[in-house]
């Protein structure tokens, strides 16, 4: 019975000892494993993690650039064969909803100009001269009226404007279909009631000139000035408005972009490379 007992009791011990054992080799393997993924990858750390997925989302910016750059390219081709084709003759009522399918186009009209009703717009520069950007309701001899961008005046041939005789006769205008310009974060409200206009906002100005009850049309026209440099300096001294050339003013600057975020794809790939390489030089020198 001693002897049954103690065989036992032996094996049992041995079990527990043997599990006890496992349980220990399997709480020390973790940081032996981890130790030996650690000296398997030295160079997987946060820094490396960042510069390596630079050069992939910049390349993915300079390719997004290019297809902007080739948009904003067919927008401007498309705007400037606009410009190219005969004027239409602006018909006295106007479907608002397909103007955006005519900016740029020019367009042909006539009437008087409802002086009293003059909107300045600034202030406003022109090749480095502050002014200001006249916009006046030209009523047609259809009984319509619509707004036209007379163009700019200087802010010390003002007075002159101002001052100019008011003339009864019938003006005829040649121009271009404009629409309301994108306000930016830092352009200040305009306030009507103080004659404040510090943006061209198409339906506010046609409200304000009389709006639907006096048959304003919320349309905008630029009054086209195709004469010389010298013929612009001398409108300008008396206070003349000066209109607009008849070309495509739009700003592109995506190519820039494109160069930016390409360089930095390809510098941040030489960055990676050579802390990758000193990253492995730095662990062959690391004893065994």
């Amino acid at each position: 019975m001693l002897s049954f007992f103690r065989s036992t009791f032996f094996r049992r011990s041995a079990g527990h000892f043997r599990r006890a054992g496992v349980r220990r080799e399997s709480t020390t393997a973790t940081p032996q494993l981890l130790g030996q993924k650690a000296r398997r990858y030295p160079w997987l750390t946060p820094t490396m993690v960042l510069v390596g997925v630079m050069p992939f989302f910049t390349f993915a910016l300079g390719t997004w650039q290019v297809q902007r750059l080739k948009w904003k390219v067919d927008l401007i081709d498309e705007l400037e064969e606009k410009l190219r084709r005969e004027p239409l003759m602006l018909p006295p009522k106007i479907n608002l909803a397909i103007i955006p399918e005519f900016v740029y186009r020019k367009v042909l009209m006539s009437g008087k100009w409802d002086y009293d009703h003059t909107i300045i717009v600034g202030p406003r520069t022109r090749d480095g001269t502050a002014g200001y950007h006249i916009i006046m309701p030209l009523i047609r001899s259809n009984g319509t009226t619509v707004l036209v961008d007379r163009g700019f005046v200087s802010k010390e041939a003002f007075d002159k404007f101002t001052k100019a005789t008011r003339t009864t006769d019938e003006a005829s205008i040649q121009g271009m279909l404009r629409v309301s310009q994108v306000r930016n974060a830092f352009t200040p409200d305009n306030h009507p009631e103080k004659g404040e206009w510090y943006w061209i906002d198409v339906d506010a100005m046609a409200e304000h000139a009389g709006g639907e009850k006096a048959n304003v049309q919320p349309v905008l026209v630029e009054e086209i000035f195709e004469g010389h440099a010298g013929q612009a300096a001398a409108r300008l001294k008396e206070g003349i408005p000066v209109g607009k050339s008849p070309v495509v003013e739009m700003r592109n600057s995506h190519m820039s972009y494109v160069i930016t975020w390409y360089s930095l794809s390809a510098f941040t790939t030489l960055m990676f490379i050579r802390l990758l390489a000193r990253q492995r030089r730095a662990h062959a020198r690391m004893p065994r």
